[in-house]
Order: C-alpha cells, then structure tokens, then sequence
C-alpha cells in the first residue's frame, strides 16, 4: 500500500495526473483513510489551509465578478484555496462553482455547499420546537429526509441543521430553532434528524451532510440573550448541555458547528476542552467542526484575541477546524505555522477531517452528483405537501377545553375568525425558512374556510395589525403599540357569532436568532383586542401562533379553550382546521414549560430540589411570595378530545443490580368517547447523590393509540445506563441508591414507585 500511495504521489507530483481527471486509482482505494492520506500529501500548505476557508456565495456564480472581492475569492477557487461555500442555491449555480475548482485548481478537491436547511427547504415544515412537541421520531425523520432530498435536487450538500441546544429561557428568540428544555427529548430529536438529513449511505444523492449545532452552551445564554455569556459549571455541561451532542456524535453526525458564547470566561469556538478534549478525545468523533459565522474572529470583540491572526491560533489549537466567512484562517494559517506558532500537524488533522467528509458523501467519485438538474423533476412536492401537514397536526397542542368546545360541533352555522395572525400567510412559514416562498402558507382562515365549505358563514376580521413597516431577517419587527381602528369590526362580527377563534401570537420575524425579548406575552394591542372581543362573546377558541413559550395567564384564566398551534409551516391553516373540527385529535406534548410570568424565565421542570423545597406554609422557601414557582402549563402537557387513565406503576423489582434489566409497567385506559392518542412518560428522580439532583427527568417515552374504552399495558425497561450521570468523580456512572419511578401524561401529573440500585 506504501508503494501504491507513493506511486500516487509521483505521478500527482510530475503533473501527469489529476484528482478529478482520473478517479479510478483512488477509486480503487476502499479505505477511506488511505485515500484522506493519499491526498493530503499531495497538497501545499495554502492548499491544505484552503479546505479549512468557507466563502459565502454573495455574487452571481453564474456570470463575472461583481467587484474586487469577488474576484479575488473567485481566483481563490480556481487556485484550490477554498474548501466549502455557503448560500449557493441552485444546480446551476452550485455546477459553476465546483467548475472553478475542478477545471482550473491543481489538486481538483471538490466544494462542499451549506446552507441553513432548518424546518425545510422548498416546503415548510413546523418550526424545530413545534415539530418537537409531536414526539414522533419518525415524524422528524421524515421531515429531515424530506429537506434533505430537496436540498440535494437544488445542489446543496449539506445543512446547519439540527440546532441541539437545549434551551430553557422563553425570551431567547432562537429557542423556536430547538427542541426545547428536556436533554433526553433533544437528544431523540436529534439522532432522528441526523437518520432523516444522511440516511444510511452519505454518498447517496439524495442524502445532506448534517451539522450538529451549537456545541456548547449556545441556549443557556444569561437573560436569554441572544450571544451571551453562559455561566454553567462542569455538572451542568455534562448533564444537561453534552448528552445531545454526545447522541450526534454516536449517529455520525457529519459535522458540528460552534457556538458564539462563551463559557466560564472561554469562547466556544476558542475551547479546547469542548472541541479536542471531549468531542474528538473521548467521543472519538471524525468528523470535522465549522465555525459559526465569523466566530473566530469574533473572539476579538470577546476580549479573548488580539487581532484575526491570534484569533485564527486560538481556534486551530482548540480544534475548530473550518473557518465560516471569517477570513482568520485565510490570511494567517500558513503564516503561523512558518512562524512555528501553529504545528502543522494539527492543521493536517483539519484538513483530514474535511476531506474525510467529502470522501464519505461520495464527491472524488462525482463532484456534480448533488447538482443534477434531474432530481428536482422527479420530486412529488404535493406528496411533501401531504407530509407536512400530516406532521404539522401532530405538533398542535391543546392546553385547554372546557365545556366541550373543540372540537367545533357541525351544529355551528357561523364562526367568527379575528385577529391579525388569522389570514397572515407569512407568520406561519416562521424563521429560518430555508427557500420557502414568501406568503405562502395556508392560513387559518383558508384552513376553515375549506374545511366547512359553505355550510357554515366564516366571518373574517383583523382587528388590528401585529406588526408595522418592512419585515425581514435581519430587521427587527416595529409592533403596532397603538393602532386599534380595527377593534369595532371585530366587536361586531364576534357578536353575530356562535363561535369565536382568535388567532394571536407572533410574527415570523419575533422569534429565532437575534430575536431575544424581555416580553413574551401577547405583543402590541393583542391582548387589549382579545379582552374586547371577551365582552361580547366568551366562547372563544384562542389559537396560538408562536415560536417560543408564551405568557398567556389571562387567556388561562379566562377562555374555555386553547391550543399551541406554533408555526406549522406551508400547510399550517390545513392542519390547523383539522384539530379545530375533530378531524384529527390532538396528541401533541408540549417540549417546553409555559410560565405564568416572565419573571420566572429561565423555567423547566427538572430544576433541583434546594435545601428549601417549595411550601406554602411561610416565606423562607425556593418561591415566590407573589406566584406560585411551577411553570401554568408545564413540560409534557397537552390534552386530547378524550381522557385517559392510568394506573399505577408496577415494577418487575424493588431492587437491581448494574447488568440487570427492571421492568415498569402500567396500564392505561381510554375513559373517552373518541379514539386517541397517548404520549406516556416516564421520569427518574435519583433521590441521592454524590451531586445534587433534579427532582425528576425523562428517561422514556411511547405513543400509543386507544380506542374508547380500551385499556393497553405499557411497559419500560429500566436499566443501568438509564441511572447514569456526570458524578463527583468526574464521569460517567451510576451510584447505589433508591430512585423513584414516575409515570403519567405529562412532567406535572405522575404516580411513583421506588427501587433500589446495588452495586
């Protein structure tokens, strides 16, 4: 193999041959380490510093340089000293730029093109929070297979997508982009996304590389702000921040992304604990690490680097290995290992990773693979139509219904629909929207009007205005503060009608990056138009559109009926109306606790128990003295058009030992009138400790489907691994002990049983 590699070298080295004009040698060549290592030393050290540089495409790839630096990342690309590109976003588009490299750069080294696949590409799936609350993993699966395949037919190869952050604070805008509070609940998500984007062969065209992102801390950022530092310890890293990124890693993830904070006084992208220690020491991951946009050179405004040249030194050293739009590594790399300040080893150990990717996605074998105009004909979008509303419906949760009114009796002959989120088509397709058309979702009110055709009168008014001015991405929203022309219209369709549905919330433009409020209730007039319409009819439905955990007390209190409907994506008034007239009964679980005031923000509901647990018997307690301290709806709650029972929890055993396997079982009946489904929840809480505990957290989770009147047996297995935590010892085990065992609907409302581990 030696001889082989060395003749490889020779011919590469006397220019009578090419990468990318004769493939076959390395072809031939079925490891894939071999053929990483038979390419790398082939390379120069701008070019190996090349693979680590990541252009945004912001010119016009298909026709001349639009200006000075255009040109010049344009003669970057022909010379091989770019690795990946951004932002590129058609066949064509992607086809011109892999022709710069491999018609013209020495070594021939394919591009790999990103792009933010988050909730969809083409079609718009629910936002990543939403789609959580389904707790279906196939459902995640599908959405991601579904993205990934209309990525590809587009010519991207590879997505910033899933966002595993857990995320605890209601006012962080980027909350919407995750899957909420729970570690356990992400890391599903996650390892199901990951199965969705790469499939089971990266080198299948239809397959993306996925991204596993922010690696670490991105969503505990201080008052939830987007950005901000994150004051955690070790415990918390480990027990609540690692475990999805640790469950990527496992599923091979392809790449990892950075995050922008700091943690513990260390930036991300500059921590070489995270990145070298953990993620490629422990876990033995082989994948490669993108920074976030120009987050290394952002370490500069940290305070952390002196100038891009520093910046670049800190981030090599600490293992990031490519640098995103940030021209650190660019301009500086080759310098610092001629200074000997950087061992070019370690950026032998970058480029080795990058190329290990592109190895593995098939692109020495065909760089055009994922720019084949032939693709998007075959692609049933109507089909993905079909999914995603399939999915959307699934991720509706309904947190209240009093007195029966949802679903809407066929016996209501006129509905009112009011409020300024009822005909938006553009809220509901939410942020991050990958190449989603602008305003066009089904909105609610579409939704109703199709499903009701004319046998019932739908009686449409805005009330007002959520937002005013131009809307985008990087504008933030100006909320209508003092409008209310519109209320009078309102008041009077909401009078002439047996039913109201109010479609409140927020825009698109309200939640995700940058998008951190210090107010999460109902923005602007809403809440003043909800209370007006409250005096004239009081059979409301309130239908949320949101990306975040909102402040809703009033509506609490108040209204007989509510439901989360998020933002569901291009089908969202579909799906919507669906839920609203009992075609589909509602299953969603909430992925996140809603408060009953900002002021408790951060919320969750595995928190510690302190030396001063909860009581309302005097004020020296973990409370508050003007609220109750538990979330209004809490982690895992949704209702269903019909009940459930559950019993008590039965377990095989009191007691285990580390290799044995206990058994949980319980039954659960369907005491309802209509079919449905169930999220069953299970939660450990380790009474004792070599740290301080949570008071409970998921472990397990099934759905199950019951008819009225039936009763089903479910059951879970407890075993070792399930115990574990990051101990006082500093890793990974279980410690003897008594554990409670708690079963229920939701992290609220659970029966317990206690076993005991020995060692």
């Amino acid at each position: 193999m030696k001889k082989y590699i060395l003749f490889i070298i020779v011919l590469f080295s006397s220019g009578f041959l090419a990468i990318g004009q004769n493939s076959e040698i390395l072809s031939s060549v079925k490891n894939v380490e071999t053929k990483v290592d038979s390419v790398l030393a082939l390379m120069t050290l701008e070019e190996k510093v090349g693979q680590l540089v990541q252009y945004n495409g912001s010119w016009d790839l298909t026709g001349p340089a639009s200006n000075l630096d255009a040109k010049q990342k344009e003669e970057n690309l022909k010379n091989g000293l770019v690795g990946s590109m951004l932002n590129v976003l058609s066949v064509e588009a992607t086809t011109e730029a892999q022709k710069l490299v491999m018609e013209n750069s020495r070594l021939k080294i394919p591009l790999l093109f990103g792009y933010d696949v988050i909730h969809g590409y083409t079609t718009i799936f629910p936002v990543p929070l939403a789609e959580t609350a389904s707790w279906d993993m196939e459902a995640a699966e599908e959405s991601a297979r579904i993205a990934a395949l209309e990525s590809a037919a587009h010519g991207v190869n590879w997505t910033f997508s899933p966002m595993i952050d857990v995320s605890r604070d209601a006012r962080w805008g980027r909350i919407m982009e995750g899957s909420g509070e729970d570690p356990y609940l992400t890391s599903m998500v996650a390892v199901a996304k990951i199965k969705g984007y790469q499939g089971k062969d990266l080198s299948h065209p239809h397959t993306i590389a996925a991204t596993a992102k922010h690696f670490a801390g991105y969503g505990l950022a201080e008052a939830g702000r987007d950005y901000n530092t994150v004051h955690i310890g070790e415990n918390e890293l480990h027990n609540t921040v690692l475990p999805p990124f640790k469950a990527a890693a496992e599923a091979g993830v392809a790449t990892f992304m950075n995050s922008f904070n700091d943690i513990d006084g260390t930036p991300a992208t500059g921590h070489k604990v995270l990145q070298r220690d953990i993620l490629k020491g422990d876990w033995d991951w082989n994948g490669f690490i993108v920074s976030d946009w120009a987050s290394i050179s952002e370490m500069i405004d940290h305070g952390f680097a002196r100038d891009k040249k520093h910046a670049a030194e800190i981030a090599i050293k600490a293992g990031s290995d490519m640098d995103m739009e940030g021209g650190a590594y660019e301009t500086s790399l080759v310098q610092l290992v001629e200074e000997s300040k950087v061992d070019e080893a370690l950026i032998d150990d970058a480029v080795k990773r990058v190329l290990r990717v592109k190895f593995k996605m098939g692109l020495f074998e065909d760089p055009y693979r994922y720019s084949n105009a032939e693709t998007l004909k075959n692609i049933s979008f109507e089909d993905h139509r079909k999914a995603s509303r399939d999915i959307a419906k699934k991720s509706i949760v309904l947190l209240k219904n009093e007195n029966g009114l949802l679903p809407i009796s066929s016996s209501v002959k006129n509905i009112a629909v009011i409020g300024p989120l009822a005909n938006d088509k553009d809220s509901p397709i939410g942020n991050w929207r990958g190449q989603g058309e602008a305003n066009s979702a089904v909105s609610v009110v579409e939704g109703i009007r199709k499903a009701v055709g004319t046998d019932v009168n739908v009686n449409y008014a805005k009330g007002a205005d959520l937002g005013m001015g131009e809307r985008s991405f990087l504008m933030p929203l100006k909320i209508n503060e003092t409008d209310t022309s519109g209320f009078a219209e309102a008041v009077e369709v909401a009078k002439n009608s047996e039913v109201v549905v109010m479609v409140l919330g927020e825009d698109a433009f309200q939640t995700g990056e940058g998008r951190s409020q210090v107010n999460i209730g109902l923005a602007g007039v809403q809440q003043e138009l909800l209370e007006e319409i409250y005096k004239v009819n009081k059979n409301i439905i309130l239908v949320l559109i949101n990306g975040r955990p909102m402040e809703i007390s009033w509506a609490a209190e108040n209204l007989p009926a509510i439901t989360v409907a998020w933002q569901l994506g291009t089908e969202s008034g579909n799906a919507i109306a669906d839920v609203l007239f009992g075609k589909y009964n509602p299953s969603g679980k909430l992925p996140v606790s809603f408060p009953r005031a900002v002021g408790q923000e951060p919320l969750y509901y595995n928190q510690k128990n302190t030396g001063r647990p909860y009581s309302d018997q005097h004020v020296t307690f973990s409370g508050y003295t003007d609220s109750p301290k538990d979330a209004l709806y809490p982690f895992g709650f949704g209702l269903s058009y019909t009940t459930f029972e559950y019993g008590e929890p039965q377990l095989s055993a009191k007691e285990m030992n580390e290799n044995e396997t206990l058994e949980v079982r319980l039954s659960v009946t369907n005491t309802g009138n209509v079919a449905g489904k169930e999220i069953v929840q299970l939660y450990i809480r380790d009474l004792v400790a070599s740290t301080t505990r949570p008071v409970k957290e998921l472990k397990a989770f099934e759905i199950i489907e019951l008819a009225p009147g039936e009763t089903k047996n479910v059951q879970f297995k407890v075993d070792e691994t399930m115990l574990q935590f990051y101990t006082a010892n500093r890793k990974w085990e279980s410690e003897a002990g008594e554990f409670e065992i708690l079963t229920g609907s939701n992290s609220r409302d659970l029966k317990k049983s206690i076993f005991s581990l020995n060692n």
